[in-house]
């Protein structure tokens, strides 16, 4: 079954310069591993399109059952020095949220639901 990152973990973000970084936790540590198969630094970057030209590195926590990634140019040169209001670690971490998993039957009760809007 498909799964939005949402209902899979959580993220935190932080930006310095051109740089972001972000870190996504899972929710419950059997989803980790999906986290580490599926959501790549190259399906990362990818998923953010244009919005991030430089590298993307992935650094795994397994003991926080978290990815990190460091984001190179992924704020227009820097939050002062950009024009664009959503070019911040923040939009970046909130966006990736949207991600889709494959997320085996089994693992489907460990999944979190949407708060009804």
């Amino acid at each position: 079954m498909k799964a939005r990152l949402e209902q899979v973990a959580h993220t935190r973000s932080g930006d310095k310069g051109n740089t972001s970084n972000i870190a996504v936790f899972a929710y419950e540590p059997a989803l980790y591993p999906l986290l580490k198969e599926q959501l790549t630094a190259e399906r990362f970057k990818a998923f953010h399109r244009e919005a991030i030209t430089g590298e993307v590195l992935r650094y795994e926590a397994q003991n926080l059952h978290a990815l990190n990634f460091v984001a190179h140019g992924a704020l227009g040169g820097g939050v002062s020095r950009s024009l664009s209001l959503d070019n911040y670690g923040k939009a970046l971490s909130a966006a990736i949220l949207g991600f889709e998993l494959d997320v085996p039957e089994e693992l489907a009760p460990l999944l979190r639901s949407r708060a009804p809007a």
